[in-house]
């Protein structure tokens, strides 16, 4: 069984909190830049449990 999580990180931030999730565990299942008056990283981990 997997567990998710969806982290919103901006854009400066986002290598820095994927090596952080990585070391507990996580991995990157998916991400995507989104911009509506600023640019702000939706990152979607996974592991399992």
């Amino acid at each position: 069984m997997k567990e998710y999580k969806i982290v919103e990180v901006k854009k400066a931030q986002a290598e820095k909190t994927m090596n952080e999730m990585a070391k507990q565990g996580w991995e990157v299942v998916s991400f995507t830049a989104w911009n509506n008056w600023r640019v702000s990283i939706m990152i979607a981990f996974s592991r399992d449990v």
